[in-house]
């Protein structure tokens, strides 16, 4: 009986390990099936572009996987059991069970409310394509002089608020942060952060804590209200608590503790990449939930599966956050390198090099994807007679 190989997600993180999984593996010895909630593969780096009415072209799964031999499962998953080795999945052919032998869980992440009263009533987000494209179709009927208010002084929070303000000029467009907006960049790409929002004119209210969405106002800590006809909420992002409830060892944000292979502490036939990996970085800090970290996690996990199922070592890859790239419109961009302690180096790359570098980076992601197995080489590796791990199947 062939080894069943479940992921869970086909973000960043998931297609690109299928994708890699089928390449490398022999289809005698293997099935891979996808779990995925929707068709399309959801370029997330750019649904503030989705949400502000750009046009972006979308990948279908099917075409994606197409002569891959990786079987696509269109279903929400519900549940996963990791002592029966299943995963509970509900969608339009109704509900099922699937079962695995080795599991890769990368269901990534999506907005945190963190508790704050009327967000999830009344806010707005680009954490996924139905959030953002519901924020399309509202701003689309926002005329001029609409107030648009982005509390989040994040990447997601800078960009949306960039791209918003370039694309619908005729908009007020204001950002909330908590303390000084790019505090963690280095003087330089900070003056150029600020130079960005001027010209564009985006109000900033630094220092400001929200404690209140309502439908056309925030509430700050201080009692300060700032109007907003739409207020797209940015502050964070939050891991699903389906693997906590399965009884996966998870740290207190939900997300799955893993090793150094990005195999689960508490269940070995269950590895996990993205944003719901806990995964330690080379600097003894966990990894920030962010495309660069799925790319570096979803490379070792899939690395260490097959190793494992081939008999040979696991090889271990780099696990080093190297900088942040943010956009500011489509003509602007910032690339801010990082120290071993992800602290802001003096150099940076801004303006039109960094915007050219950052569509380099957006389009090689999508090249990978529409082409997830690189050419399918014709040499695959076997399984090994006994691979390692709990649920292993031998293979002839």
């Amino acid at each position: 009986m062939k080894h069943r190989i479940v992921v869970l997600g086909a973000g960043y993180a998931g297609a690109f390990a299928a994708g890699n999984l089928a390449r490398r593996l022999s289809p005698s010895d293997i099935e891979i099936t996808v779990v995925n909630a929707v068709p399309d593969f959801v370029e997330r780096m750019r649904l503030h572009q989705l949400a502000i009415g750009q046009d972006l072209a979308f990948r279908k799964l099917a075409d994606v996987f197409a002569g891959t031999g990786v079987r696509l499962r269109l279903a929400h998953v519900t549940s996963v059991d990791p002592e029966r080795r299943t995963v509970a999945v509900t969608g339009e052919d109704g509900d099922g069970e699937l079962a695995y032998d080795t599991l890769l869980y990368a269901l990534g992440s999506s907005v945190a409310h963190h508790g704050v009263p009327g967000v999830a009533e009344y806010a707005f987000d680009v954490t996924g394509r139905s959030s953002a494209l519901r924020l399309r179709e509202r701003l689309s009927g926002l005329g001029e002089g609409g107030t648009v208010l982005i509390i989040g002084e994040g990447l997601t929070g800078i960009e949306t608020a960039t791209e918003f303000a370039e694309s619908r000029p005729d908009l007020s467009v204001a950002l909330a942060s908590r303390g000084e907006l790019g505090a963690w960049l280095s003087p330089k790409a900070r003056r150029h952060l600020r130079h960005a929002f001027d010209r564009l004119g985006i109000t900033v209210h630094e220092h400001t804590r929200i404690e209140a969405v309502e439908p056309t106002r925030a509430i700050a800590a201080d009692g300060t209200s700032i109007p907003a006809d739409v207020t797209v909420w940015s502050a964070g992002f939050a891991v699903h608590p389906i693997a906590a409830a399965s009884g996966l060892e998870v740290a207190e944000t939900g997300q799955i503790v893993v090793d150094r292979t990005m195999r689960s502490v508490s269940h070995p036939d269950v590895y996990a990449a993205g944003d719901c990996a806990y995964a330690i970085g080379e600097n003894g800090r966990p990894l920030p939930m962010s495309c660069a970290s799925a790319g570096f996690t979803n490379m070792q996990a899939t690395a260490a599966i097959i190793a494992r199922l081939t008999g040979s070592e696991v090889p271990i890859t780099g696990l080093k956050y190297y900088g942040n790239h943010i956009s500011l419109g489509r003509q602007d961009a910032i690339f801010q390198m990082v120290d071993r302690d992800v602290r802001s180096k003096s150099w940076y790359l801004g303006g039109r090099a960094a915007a050219r570098l950052k569509s380099g980076v957006l389009k090689g992601a999508g090249w990978g994807i529409a082409h997830p197995t690189f050419g399918m080489p014709k040499r695959k590796r076997r399984l090994a007679a006994a691979p390692d791990g709990a649920g292993a199947r031998a293979a002839a």
